[in-house]
């Protein structure tokens, strides 16, 4: 089955089925499987709108697939967390990754349940592997995903039938800012590493 038939399907189980249909989607979506769940939250948002699904049942939903599925993807990371600590618990690269994602890890968390949403399972998986505390996870995920449910569902039923449109920019932007991450990160780690060997000189 393709992308494209996925999202169909999803789109069609929403108008068939209701809210549960997206939050079956989006909790598949946060384990990793190729669903546009932002795309899903918007058309969610302009269904509201058009009177097809109900507001308060499409929240719930929503979130609670959405946390379920994070969830799911930490978890997945905990019990990976013995081999991972084999594979790379010695390096001091990865010690150091550790120690900021304890320090940072809740802006991390909160950030790509929402804004930038390609890294929100990776995101998961290394809090899951890298044994930073369920409960704080929990915390800062409710907290994203409610902000992505209520940013972009108000987008979808503000613009209505123009969803689908705004569903392309969004992705645009998204793919955009993950590169400028992936850059900034490159570009500090760089110099951090070029101040360290000065010292050492």
């Amino acid at each position: 089955m393709t992308d494209f038939d996925l999202t169909e399907f999803f789109l069609t189980g929403m108008l068939t089925y209701g809210p549960p249909a997206l939050g079956l989607a989006l909790l598949i979506g946060a384990l990793g499987l190729p669903v546009p769940g932002t795309l899903f939250v918007l058309a969610a948002g302009a269904f509201v709108r058009q009177g097809v699904i109900d507001l308060t049942t499409a929240s719930g939903f929503g979130l609670l697939g959405a946390i379920l599925g994070d969830s799911a993807s930490y978890t997945i990371g905990f019990f990976a967390k013995s081999w991972v600590q084999r594979r790379f618990g010695q390096s001091s690269a990865w010690q150091k990754a550790q120690d900021t994602f304890e320090r940072r890890g809740g802006i991390a968390i909160y950030l790509t349940r929402f804004l930038i949403t390609p890294l929100a399972v990776p995101t998961n998986l290394i809090a899951g592997s890298g044994g930073y505390p369920f409960w704080r996870f929990l915390t800062y995920d409710v907290a994203g995903e409610f902000t992505w449910i209520l940013l972009y569902g108000g987008l979808g039923y503000a613009f209505g039938s123009q969803w689908e449109a705004i569903n392309q920019f969004i992705s645009d932007f998204s793919g955009l800012l993950v590169g400028v991450v992936a850059l900034g990160a490159g570009i500090y780690f760089l110099v951090r590493r070029r101040r360290q060997n000065q010292l050492v000189r």
